[in-house]
């Protein structure tokens, strides 16, 4: 990915860098070469070069980046879990999580971490991004997922004769799960993506569900992956499930729906950072029925919303680390609605906009093993940085609003916004 070439400089905004610390009413921030060599006060910046091109955030905020932690490139309009291996062939696929990744982008959010994709697509839309032949956020990829035979990603029964080609890979024993991960691995992910517990959203695999995969199965599979310097992670609800991830040593916990003390310690000792996804389970309980979604199913999300917002709550409380990322692509959780994530912590979590942005950027850099690159503004780093028109940590809904960004930068490059757009000839 290319970055920009000579000296920027941001000015005339709010400063909040994503560590953090409190927001600097009139900030500014100087690029050189798409590295950031100046982020603070105004008053106290170093002269810029007379010709140094320049921003006026026009009172707004400047901002990190957004990372999207739990990014499903490959998901579109899924009203039921039977869509993932069967609404469209591999191309299509292709041609939708492109245009999902740009998306992403011009709402803010320059790096996201795959929770999985169809056919290893999301490794491809990496070379892709890099090389800059379509546009997206710095992506971590993790292409198919790891369940256990019978668990929460295997519903077709075995008299119809179809795998889970594309989705997931099926694994039962240890033995199969190493070779699923060495698959992987070969494929080129970043990160393993499993199964180890049920959902709300399965027939019979739900929230408090733990039989998805053994921990001998798990880990099998965390053994191996570490041993290939690659990262894993998993779909933990229930309680056992979470304390089996993080004692097999998952670098990463999805969701972590139900946790009691001992699982909150054990999270706490090794520092795990959980991506809760809840916005999701609010979207089902007031969408779901448009869409079918059985009452006892809307029930298992009522009890996920709750349960996963304390969960959330004590997390926070207790010093551990948060990411955002809404598993959006599913009907009635879109994409393009990336913010409904952060304004849900704000509105019916409890977290303070500061404190939700810190997850957004900080947390979720360094989720993806990039906080060193990414994620705050400081010197050093890539200028990934979004500028929006407001004051977000008034009115944090203020990204939802995508006429309301101005740019969106990656490495200093301009790469979506209101400014960009103006900044392009008209086409009669």
């Amino acid at each position: 990915m290319k970055t920009a070439q000579g000296t920027l400089v941001i000015a005339n905004g709010q400063l909040i860098d994503g560590t953090g610390v409190k927001p600097i009413a009139n900030g500014m921030v100087h690029v050189v070469d798409g590295k950031i060599t100046y982020a603070g006060s105004a008053a106290n910046a170093p002269a810029a070069p007379p010709k140094a091109r320049r921003i006026d955030a026009q009172g707004g905020t400047i901002m990190p980046g957004l990372v999207e932690a739990h990014f499903h490139a490959t998901y579109f309009n899924v009203a039921a879990l039977e869509d993932l291996d069967i609404k469209y062939p591999v191309e299509y696929v292709t041609l939708l999580a492109a245009s999902n990744c740009k998306l992403l982008l011009e709402c803010g959010y320059t790096a996201a971490r795959s929770g999985g994709s169809l056919f290893n697509v999301d490794v491809w839309l990496k070379k892709a991004i890099e090389n800059d032949i379509v546009p997206g956020p710095r992506l971590a990829a993790s292409g198919r997922e790891i369940c256990g035979v019978g668990g929460l990603m295997d519903w077709n029964p075995d008299f119809r004769k179809i795998g889970m080609e594309g989705l997931v890979l099926l694994v039962n024993g240890p033995d199969e799960s190493r070779a699923a991960v060495r698959k992987l691995v070969k494929d080129g992910v970043e990160w393993v993506k499993t199964y180890p517990t049920g959902d709300a959203a399965a027939p019979d695999a739900n929230d408090h569900h733990t039989l998805c995969m053994t921990f001998d199965e798990m880990n099998a599979c965390v053994a191996t992956a570490h041993n290939h310097g690659v990262k894993i992670t998993g779909h933990c609800r229930a309680n056992a499930g979470i304390k089996n991830a993080l004692r097999a040593g998952y670098d990463a916990i999805e969701h972590g729906t139900f946790m009691d003390d001992e699982a909150l310690d054990l999270l706490m000792v090794r520092n795990t950072p959980v991506i809760p996804a809840l916005r999701f389970e609010l979207a089902s309980i007031e969408r779901g029925p448009d869409f079918g979604m059985p009452q006892r199913i809307i029930d298992g999300h009522i009890e996920c919303l709750e349960g996963g917002a304390e969960s959330a709550r004590r997390i926070l409380k207790a010093g551990g680390r948060i990411g955002m990322g809404g598993d959006f692509g599913f009907a009635w959780n879109s994409h393009g609605e990336y913010a409904k994530e952060l304004i849900f912590f704000v509105n019916y979590v409890g977290f303070s906009p500061l404190q939700t942005i810190t997850c957004a950027t900080k947390t979720g850099a360094e989720i993806m093993g990039r906080g060193h690159e990414f994620g705050t503004l400081e010197a050093g780093k890539l200028a990934d940085i979004l500028i929006v028109d407001g004051d977000v940590l008034a009115d944090i809904a203020i990204l939802e609003d995508r006429s309301r960004i101005l740019a969106v930068l990656q490495g200093g490059v301009l790469k979506a916004g209101r400014l960009l757009a103006q900044a392009q000839p008209s086409v009669n």
